[in-house]
């Protein structure tokens, strides 16, 4: 038996030891990265703002939304930086109004399979930024920055890719019948579009009926093989763009018919995403964005969805083609509730950077801003403005509550020119979310005010090539 005093000697090297080996556990570079937040963005495509039951959709239900929404946040004011794919998905990952970027055309809108151009290899984009912190990466879904090898995500920061590289209606190969009577599952042959793996096509067509599914499944593998590392996965439906697609499991399961599905099945894949962080011990370490693109296709009536309250949809500059449906969820960590701040997708580069503990370079202009206050409840956030372009012009600026409309154009189709307003129109979007009741004439104070913000945002823009209009020369 040991006397008691060489006992105590013998204990304290061994507890100064140990704590001396925490010591170093906690302080060491694999954990300082472990302990960082992870980050998921789930982005859909031409989901309209009152396309979710936690938006007020009365016929489509979306449990896992909602449960999202209701154990994290509701964002109200939150935008996208265009109406249509190609430049709200470059706005997006860049932190950068597209104009910076090369990435709007006032003729082209979005890139086509015949496109030669795609996001610069100079822009920094939320993987690259995170690769270069030590975050694992990947992109899954629709990409539509570039289908050429230069502009893939591979090229981008990510790891790996998994999807459709632009929209899902692309390459059709009949034509003489409506986009709409195509958009059932016996005809998914007719859209001749690639499913990639990185930098290879590994089906061609790519079975749409299942595609939702399949996404979901990549997720949850890279989640499992992530785990104990930092990651950024960025997971963009192809839908409920036309045309609309929905696995066995979910047809006609909603009242709101086949769009309703479609939305059905996303929820769903929010759900898997949702319990896979769960059973993996990560959701209390994992920021979860859930918002779309841009605003509902309405020119496919009951199959484009609906922006609810909000004017108009996708490709323009009202209301309903911008604001988007938005839902944080970090449990424990996120101040729950409705969020009535006005928040965007080009605020999550630099929000997530902060979040990591990096810095962005100071080489280029930044239009996000951190919203972590607003998401932590200690402040509100930074943005009260939002400017809404149009291809490569301005069309409306929003400050605080006001917004002004210097050009609109309804719809993605039909008005060929814009109409220009002298003076600008303006809407109280407190008072009037649906901008029906002009107030110009009573605030002319207003006006001046976002007048000079909106020259010093246009001074601020400088020229650059434009990526939309490049094409494929093809030899003969």
């Amino acid at each position: 038996m040991i006397p008691p005093r060489s006992r105590r000697h013998t204990t304290y090297p061994l507890l100064l030891l140990l704590a001396l080996a925490l010591a170093w556990f906690l302080s060491s570079p694999v954990r300082a990265a472990d302990s960082r937040p992870n980050f998921i963005v789930v982005f859909a495509d031409d989901l309209g703002y009152g396309d979710l039951s936690c938006f007020g959709q009365p016929n489509i239900k979306t449990p896992n939304l909602d449960r999202m929404a209701a154990e994290g946040q509701k964002w109200t004011n939150f935008y996208v930086a265009a109406c249509v794919c190609t430049p709200s998905r470059a706005g997006l990952l860049t932190g950068r109004y597209p104009i910076r970027s090369g990435m709007c055309s006032d003729t082209r809108r979005v890139l086509f399979p015949d496109s030669a151009g795609g996001l610069p290899e100079s822009e920094i984009t939320i993987a690259s930024a995170l690769k270069e912190l030590g975050y694992r990466t990947a992109a899954i879904g629709k990409w539509h920055l570039g289908h050429l090898p230069q502009f893939l995500p591979t090229s981008h920061g990510f790891e790996s890719y998994f999807g459709i590289p632009y929209s899902n209606d692309m390459n059709r190969e009949i034509r003489d019948v409506s986009q709409q009577e195509l958009a059932e599952e016996e005809n998914w042959e007719a859209y001749n579009v690639p499913l990639m793996r990185n930098e290879e096509i590994v089906e061609r067509p790519a079975d749409q009926r299942t595609i939702t599914k399949r996404y979901t499944e990549e997720a949850l593998k890279k989640i499992h093989e992530f785990k104990g590392e930092p990651f950024f996965i960025y997971l963009a439906h192809n839908l409920p763009h036309i045309p609309l697609f929905r696995s066995e499991k979910f047809k006609d399961t909603s009242m709101g018919g086949i769009y309703g599905d479609v939305v059905s099945e996303i929820d769903w894949s929010v759900g898997q995403i949702m319990e896979s962080l769960k059973k993996e011990g990560l959701a209390e370490n994992t920021l979860v964005v859930f918002t779309s693109d841009n605003g509902p296709w309405l020119l496919f009536k009951t199959h484009g969805g609906s922006a609810g309250l909000l004017r108009d949809g996708k490709g323009s500059t009202w209301e309903g083609g911008m604001r988007e449906p938005t839902v944080m969820w970090w449990p424990g960590k996120l101040k729950s509730g409705i969020v009535q701040d006005m928040g965007s997708t080009l605020d999550l580069l630099p929000t997530f950077v902060a979040l990591a503990g990096g810095k962005l370079p100071d080489d280029r202009t930044y239009d996000g801003y951190d919203i972590s206050p607003a998401l932590f409840g200690t402040g509100s956030s930074p943005r009260d403005t939002m400017f809404y372009y149009h291809g490569e012009q301005l069309f409306a600026v929003r400050k605080g509550p006001y917004k002004a409309h210097y050009l609109t154009k309804t719809s993605y189709v039909g008005q060929k020119e814009a109409e220009v307003h002298q003076p600008p129109l303006l809407f109280q979007l407190g008072h009037d979310p649906s901008e029906k009741y002009d107030v110009a004439s009573e605030h002319p104070e207003i006006l001046a005010e976002i007048a000079e913000i909106a020259e010093a945002h246009k001074a601020s823009i400088e020229p650059v090539e434009n990526q939309l209009e490049k094409r494929i020369v093809e030899k003969k």
